[in-house]
């Protein structure tokens, strides 16, 4: 089992920046930038209306084998690697689970919840399920999972390994440290490197968008607005100083 080091967590500003844009721009500004799909597959809100935006701690499971990991490994609770991942969270963390797509196993429950929410803890995303929903859920603490169960994770078949290394959640690979962007619509993974980038293309984007949404709801027509048409590029620089938005980039 391997437990590394904290985190080097992105500047603040970054974390700031993309809090005002949703998921699915994030994900389609990612998707021009080279990242073809930076939406993890699986894990759905389970709390609907939350959005958070904060750096991943990671945590990795594995499939059981006996002479790596048995049920003996909990005679002292702190051989219960799950657990430690929560002991580096600050205020804005994310916890991000590969739990292997895993149906029965219970990464989490209400007390360790409680903790991490206690510690200022943004969410929690899981490639998996949780455990003690009617307790976890009085916490309000925003979660995306692939569901729940009442089992704990070493009764079925998978055991935590590493604790902030790269994993591979929902599809997508997740360093610690990189920004994860989730709401109704689903987790991204933010590089760091490509944040800045991220927060230019996709302010552009939501301009522009703001203004076709209400030439569409005046009935204009779809060919000239979405996407924004060169013929409709004056008009949409006119609404931009009519609305004190400046030039666009």
């Amino acid at each position: 089992m391997t437990h590394t080091s904290d985190i080097i967590r992105p500047p603040k500003d970054l974390i700031e920046g993309l809090r005002e844009i949703g998921a699915a721009t994030v994900a389609g500004t990612l998707g021009h930038m080279g990242f073809r799909n930076p939406h993890m597959v699986g894990p759905v809100a389970q709390n609907h209306g939350k959005s958070i935006v904060g750096p991943a701690l990671t945590l990795q499971f594995l499939p059981q084998r006996p002479d790596l990991f048995n049920e003996g490994e909990y005679a002292d609770p702190e051989t219960q690697l799950h657990r430690h991942v929560l002991y580096h969270a600050q205020e804005g963390d994310v916890v991000v689970v590969d739990a292997r797509g895993d149906m029965s196993s219970g990464v989490f429950g209400d007390m360790m919840s409680t903790y991490f929410k206690g510690r200022g803890g943004a969410g929690i995303v899981i490639d998996g399920c949780m455990r003690d929903r009617p307790n976890v859920e009085k916490l309000d603490l925003p979660l995306w999972l692939r569901g729940w169960t009442p089992n704990y994770h070493v009764q079925t078949s998978i055991y935590p390994n590493a604790v902030n290394v790269p994993i591979a959640c929902g599809g997508v690979t997740v360093i610690p440290g990189d920004i994860i962007v989730a709401d109704d619509d689903g987790v991204v993974v933010v590089p760091v490197a490509m944040a800045a980038k991220v927060i230019e293309e996709a302010k552009t984007h939501h301009d522009w968008e703001e203004f076709s949404r209400e030439k569409l709801m005046q009935g204009a027509p779809l060919q000239r607005y979405y996407p924004l048409h060169d013929d409709a590029r004056a008009e949409y620089e006119a609404w931009r100083k009519a609305n004190g938005l400046g030039n666009p980039n």
